[in-house]
């Protein structure tokens, strides 16, 4: 299962205004790192899809949120809860590091 995308157009309901924790993926297509973290949180996301929602967002295409959410260095990873930002990563890690970031929404 691949992890669904988000846009400016269904932030609010996708993110916002979400039941639970949401961690949204800031990539682009350009970006290697990013493709790397992709099927590693599409794998999360398969393992624990009753825990966390995992949406990813290219900055290219959404940069008002980009600039909103001050990301300067993809990937970028940011977990909301109840519409607030609880966490950040950044930079590519390998899954057990990623799921060690994320242990608190994993449980």
């Amino acid at each position: 299962m691949t992890s669904k995308a988000t846009s400016e157009s269904t932030w609010k309901q996708d993110v916002i205004e979400a039941d639970g924790p949401v961690l949204v993926d800031f990539w682009a297509e350009w970006c290697g790192p990013c493709r790397m973290v992709g099927p590693i949180l599409d794998e999360i996301q398969s393992e624990n899809g009753d825990k966390i929602t995992i949406l990813k967002l290219n900055v290219d295409e959404n940069p008002i949120l980009a600039m909103e959410y001050q990301i300067t260095s993809i990937p970028a990873m940011k977990v909301f809860n109840k519409g607030q930002v609880e966490k950040t990563i950044v930079g590519a890690k390998p899954k057990f590091a990623l799921e060690q970031d994320l242990a608190a929404y994993l449980a």
